[in-house]
């Protein structure tokens, strides 16, 4: 609890929380969240122990050291990216002793450790490139991979369209190269439970790594290396599932599954790239009977070049990666199987023309 540090260390930690034993943390470890901070401090008994994220300081000598510094310093075992003048990135993890080459140019490692977050380096031949720490946007776009991760703008909205909250407890299925994983967990909090399905031990050893080596341990991620469309097993507790989110090719073999899983009142989600699978999620979802509310929608981003007087869309967009289908699991009776009169009457209640009639007569 927050009362069992000193008062100084109020204004910069913000939870205290007691987590099971780990190969990385000796036995009856806490982890202490701190402002400005992607990973804990980690400390046991009267001497602090390193987390593999170097975003935090340590416990030295005692608890009456434990201090949270801000993220101001490159330092070593961290991904960071170096950006060119046409904002191209390119990735490296810092590990003191070595050598970063690029188009026959380098910098030691070195030379990059203790600097400031944002400065400007030089390489070997001249070459000016910004060493950045990088947005969770950036860090999923150059991440090792093994599945095709999901973008940036649909990485925002499922979580939104989850509504995915602090504590939490989240199944998805199937984890990928972790970049939507990593959304949750910052969503759920430490108080809150991620648990992840993928058959292939391949893509599951790249996402954990990709994981751990941006948020650091995650005692509140639970991957399991099973299949989601031969059903989905609640924890030791029996506490059902708040939300189901599945970026899988056939969600709908799933939907009978989340349907037994998730609690009243709790969110389906799932992502799919093509209309017809969007149609079988769906009539799924419906067959189901205990779903309502159901939406699909998509997203498009189209960015804008701004040049002094000279202001355009970009030529290039990131337009159509996938559709994204929410629904809320619902006592049965008032949100029956809809038709399509149903849609039509929906779609028409919505339009300008229906507006405008309920204004003229209000």
């Amino acid at each position: 609890m927050l009362t069992d540090l000193p008062h100084v260390f109020f204004p910069r930690v913000i939870s205290v929380r007691e987590v099971p034993a780990h190969p990385a943390r000796p036995e009856n470890s806490r982890l202490i969240f701190c402002e400005g901070t992607q990973a804990p401090v980690n400390y046991s008994g009267l001497v602090g122990v390193s987390s593999t994220m170097p975003r935090t300081s340590v416990a030295k000598g005692g608890m009456n050291h434990l201090e949270c510094r801000p993220m101001s310093h490159l330092t070593t075992g961290e991904r960071i990216h170096l950006v060119d003048k046409k904002g191209r990135q390119y990735a490296l993890t810092l590990k003191a002793g070595e050598i970063y080459q690029f188009s026959g140019q380098k910098i030691p490692h070195d030379e990059l450790i203790g600097r400031p977050d944002g400065t400007v380096v030089t390489l070997s031949g001249g070459k000016k490139m910004l060493a950045l720490r990088p947005t969770f946007g950036d860090y999923v776009l150059k991440m090792p991979r093994g599945a095709q991760v999901l973008y940036p703008k649909d990485l925002a909205l499922i979580p939104m369209w989850a509504d995915v909250y602090p504590g939490a407890r989240v199944f998805e299925a199937g984890t990928g190269s972790g970049a939507l994983t990593m959304a949750l967990l910052r969503l759920v909090g430490p108080q809150g439970l991620v648990v992840t399905y993928d058959l292939r031990e391949d893509f599951a050893k790249t996402a954990l790594a990709n994981i751990n080596r941006y948020l650091g341990p995650t005692p509140n991620l639970v991957s399991l290396r099973k299949s989601a469309y031969e059903g989905i097993d609640l924890l030791e507790d029996g506490v059902p599932f708040d939300r189901v989110v599945l970026d899988l090719p056939e969600p709908w073999q799933v939907v009978p599954h989340a349907a037994k899983a998730l609690r009243s009142g709790g969110i389906y989600l799932s992502f799919v790239p093509t209309v017809p699978q969007v149609v079988q999620t769906v009539e799924a979802l419906e067959r189901a009977k205990v779903f309502g509310m159901v939406e699909t929608f998509e997203s498009l981003i189209r960015t804008w070049s701004v040049l002094g007087r000279s202001v355009r869309p970009d030529h290039r967009m990131v337009a159509h990666s996938g559709f994204i289908t929410v629904a809320r699991k619902v006592e049965p009776g008032l949100l029956g199987v809809r038709s399509e009169s149903d849609s039509a009457e929906a779609a028409f209640s919505d339009s300008p023309d229906a507006i405008g009639m309920e204004e003229a007569t209000s």
